[in-house]
């Protein structure tokens, strides 16, 4: 099952599909047809009824009509996948466009970068398949925040792999609070879901200092969330009482999305509580709790 951090290398690629052929061409120093038009295609190739083959990404260089250039990314963070099947890809998808193909292999993973490193074989004559894999090495560490700034796909892939240190993740927290109010929460989300749980709360530490009411996307969507339901439920109804109920359980939600463990007892006492000051301290402090008994014991009053 692909995890976040599939996930949001997938969307990452899927936003600015330019990016793979930058890291193709400029990191890899792949030789791709100089055209602006690239467009992202189906994921899906039917070779014959019943058969299809998914890939992560697929995306054409030049006009539909007569593409240019086809690359495919593929997000690999274990060697589970056999890279026979990455040549396969290739190859139908040669046959279906009539053009030369690139498969782009992203590993955060070093072990999974050389699984699929290696040239394969695939037993049909003359045919010798070769991946281009971007592995935890091959990310540039990016330690300026106007680098950082100006390619923030990777500064993102940056503090993935190279998180730990601090002035990556620094360099990182720095570009986001100049890019637009759109772009920042969604770049942040990203390099968050990717990053490892001690990069995780290095990125929450940087960012207290910042004037973001709330650090961890999860957190980020559910605080929004609940507080804005709580307050039109209020308006509605004139009661607090339903503004108590709906912090209550924007409180459970971001716990619960954190992955924390609720004992019922705890439970209980959240969604008891009638106090919407206490509720929305809680709140915004469930986004970097250790546990939910630290969160509680943290605001006691």
């Amino acid at each position: 099952m692909p995890s976040p951090r599939h996930d949001a290398l997938v969307q990452i690629f899927k936003d600015r599909p330019q990016l793979a052929v930058e890291i193709l061409r400029d990191l890899m120093g792949v030789e791709l047809p100089a055209t602006p038009l690239v467009q992202l295609e189906s994921t899906t190739f039917n070779t014959r009824r019943s058969d299809d083959i998914e890939a992560d990404l697929v995306m054409v260089l030049g006009p539909p009509q007569g593409p240019a250039h086809a690359v495919i990314v593929e997000i690999q963070q274990d060697r589970s996948k056999d890279p026979r099947q990455l040549a396969r890809y290739a190859a139908v998808l040669w046959l279906m466009l009539n053009c030369d193909v690139s498969v782009l292999v992203i590993c955060p993973d070093a072990k999974a970068a050389a699984h699929y490193a290696r040239p394969v074989d695939s037993g049909l004559t003359g045919y010798r398949f070769q991946a281009h894999v971007l592995g935890p090495g091959d990310i540039p560490a990016v330690t300026d925040p106007r680098q950082a700034a100006a390619h923030p796909e990777l500064a993102a892939m940056a503090v993935m792999v190279h998180g730990r240190d601090r002035k990556i993740a620094e360099a990182f927290i720095a570009a986001i609070k100049d890019l637009p109010s759109d772009h920042a929460p969604k770049y942040y989300e990203y390099a968050y879901s990717m990053a490892a749980p001690e990069v995780r709360r290095l990125l929450e530490e940087i960012m207290r200092s910042t004037t973001w009411p709330v650090y961890s996307p999860f957190a980020r969507e559910h605080y929004g969330r609940g507080l804005e339901e709580g307050q039109a439920k209020g308006q509605a109804q004139g009661q607090a009482q339903g503004q108590a109920e709906e912090a209550a359980r924007a409180v459970l939600l971001v716990l619960t999305a954190r992955g924390l463990d609720v004992p019922d007892d705890i439970r209980a006492r959240i969604t008891a509580c009638t106090d919407l000051a206490r509720l929305e301290t809680w709140l915004t402090r469930a986004a970097t709790a250790q546990s939910t008994h630290d969160l509680l014991t943290e605001t006691a009053r």
